[in-house]
């Protein structure tokens, strides 16, 4: 059975850091593009992140230079480290995975940026 569960977010002051814990279950993540969105109060899902099944990634504009997204091919998990957050950073964060021909979402996780 095929699943992406999240993990790790929480309620942290501007400026602070948070990582974000994606594990995969019933696929290899490594071999397919997992991705981290998030959607906020009153506006569409935006992609934030992507790790690629070659390793490549890739970011929205908006949080280059200080979201990281990686994998731990051992614990079949993908992480959004996510430094330097801002009030505009707060959403519900949900992974992402297209394998073998559908779509998998997790349930999301709260990020919550407020001093």
């Amino acid at each position: 059975q095929v699943q992406v569960v999240e993990s790790g977010g929480g309620l942290v002051q501007p400026g602070g850091s948070l990582r974000l814990s994606c594990v995969a279950s019933g696929f290899t993540a490594s071999s397919y593009a997992m991705n981290w969105y998030r959607q906020a109060p009153g506006k569409e899902r935006n992609l934030v992140a992507v790790i690629y099944n070659g390793g490549g990634t890739n970011y929205a504009d908006s949080v280059k230079g200080r979201f990281t997204i990686s994998r731990d091919n051992t614990k079949n998990t993908v992480y959004l480290q996510m430094n330097s957050l801002k009030p505009d950073d707060t959403a519900v964060y949900s992974c992402y995975a297209f394998v073998r021909g559908s779509a998998y979402w997790g349930q999301g996780t709260q990020v919550t940026v407020s001093s």
